[in-house]
């Protein structure tokens, strides 16, 4: 391949990165949100206490702007796929073509349609019908993730199809094995527990400003209330569905799970790295220094302390004498940083719910200065544990796009060249830098505004109204 195109190969894996990690801004923050809008308005239905409405109308008003801000970027991905990545879209397009199309026309159209409803429907709907729409968006948008998610997890580990070796195509034989795929399953879950761990922290974060203003404290209290529990719990499911998620991956691809550890030969008794350093290369073959808990990798991947670990060398040999010459190890630095910032910021987060829960308890939360000064940039913990953990998804994959089938080099559209490529990169870069901008205003000022400022402002749309 020649330069030119390594160049645009190169620019289409930056512009797809770029604009699928903007866009995952706004997907998690959307599924926790409904979900929390949901559930203050289900403590309203059952107590009729106004608190728990404003804080319904409060968050709600925030899910909905992350809600539009997430379909006018998710919108952009779709095209690329057809514009930088045809030899990929025409490689598993039979595949693909059943997920996306039920993301779609099932659970995209049933979010839309009972938003719609939700919005327009105070004062209209009777209270349980209202109640039912927010938790069948709530429901929908989780059912939209898991299309999206099937989809990549097949790239991880292709199941329920036959390679056509006259076309050179993958077929799809079985959606149930694409839908039921182990890696699918893991994926969802890890990936709601995110979503709610990212709405909950917004929400604490969001919180405390108020409540260091003194401002709303019953709504925000209440709002704090919910959140908190659900941080804890959450958080520390992450951590022990993201462990068995690694033991899966470790399975199936064992090489993404080597440079997480930086393992590079193969050995039995491996302990779980802590620190280490190597040369700055994309596979240096060693460490400089690598510090361990003795054994400990090894007792994680399989529960017995003196198990076999296999090495990112020697995988890479085994992987050429497979599918021939070639580099077959990620870019080793970013797939073992990305890993424990992930976990690191995992941790945190349950930490963070778990002290925040107890002085709750002790109804110390509001007076709790300390505590809540740091819940304000605490808010962008779970937006770089997602951002880590897709970099690590994504990039520990290559040089893969689809695990053993499709190498990423030959993925691209053989006719864009370098030039388009960058014209494109630099105008997506641009444009969602603009709607960075507006967005953000958009969403912090709303945010600081708090409900009483909300309902002035909707006080002559009737049915965001307080009248019911």
């Amino acid at each position: 391949m020649n330069s030119i195109a390594m160049t645009s190969l190169e620019l289409a894996r930056w512009q797809f990165g770029i604009t699928t990690l903007y866009h995952f801004i706004f997907v998690p923050l959307t599924i926790g949100l409904a979900f929390f809008t949901a559930w203050y308005q289900t403590r309203w239905y059952r107590t009729k206490e106004e608190k728990w409405l404003r804080a319904t109308r409060f968050w709600g008003k925030l899910m909905l702007i992350s809600f539009a801000l997430g379909v006018a970027t998710g919108i952009v991905q779709e095209f690329q796929f057809g514009m930088n990545w045809s030899q990929y879209s025409r490689f598993v397009g039979d595949i693909f073509g059943a997920p996306l199309a039920m993301e779609g026309l099932a659970a995209f159209f049933v979010e839309s349609t009972f938003l719609g409803l939700w919005i327009f429907g105070w004062g209209r709907l009777s209270d349980k019908v209202h109640l039912i729409c927010i938790w069948l968006v709530s429901l929908s948008t989780m059912l939209s993730a898991f299309f999206i998610l099937a989809a990549n997890s097949w790239m991880q580990h292709p199941v329920g199809y036959e390679l056509n070796e006259a076309t050179g195509k993958v077929e799809l034989t079985s959606i149930w094995a694409v839908l039921t795929n182990n890696t699918a399953l893991y994926a969802m879950a890890h990936t709601i527990l995110a979503a709610l761990l990212t709405g909950g922290m917004v929400i604490a974060g969001i919180s405390a400003w108020h409540l260091l203003r003194k401002n709303e404290i019953g709504v925000f209290k209440s709002s704090m209330n919910v959140a908190l529990p659900v941080l804890v719990v959450a958080g520390l499911a992450t951590l022990v569905v993201g462990h068995f998620n690694g033991v899966l991956m470790s399975e199936q691809q064992p090489m993404k799970m080597a440079a997480a550890d930086a393992v590079f030969e193969t050995e039995s008794g491996v302990g779980l790295s802590l620190f280490a350093t190597g040369d700055f290369e994309g596979n240096p073959g060693g460490t400089n220094r690598n510090v361990q808990l003795p054994n400990a990798l090894s007792f994680i991947m399989t529960g017995k302390p003196e198990s076999e670990v296999k090495g990112v060398n020697n995988l890479n040999a085994e992987y050429q004498e497979r599918f021939g010459p070639g580099e077959y190890a990620p870019v080793v630095w970013v797939a073992y940083w990305s890993w424990r910032v992930m976990l690191g910021c995992g941790f945190l987060l349950a930490l963070f719910g778990l002290v925040g829960w107890f002085l709750n308890r002790r109804d110390k939360l509001e007076v709790s200065r300390g505590f809540l000064k740091f819940a304000i940039p605490a808010a962008t913990l779970p937006f770089i544990a997602c951002f880590a953990g897709w970099i690590f998804t994504e990039m520990g994959r290559q040089p893969w796009v689809v695990f053993g089938l499709l190498k990423t080099a030959d993925a691209n559209s053989p006719t864009v060249s370098a030039t388009e490529v960058w014209i494109t990169l630099v105008g997506f870069t641009l444009l969602y830098g603009v709607l960075a901008v507006f967005a953000g205003k958009l969403f912090f000022r709303t945010a600081g505004k708090g409900p009483a400022e909300i309902e002035e402002g909707d006080e002559d749309k009737p049915y965001m109204g307080m009248a019911y």
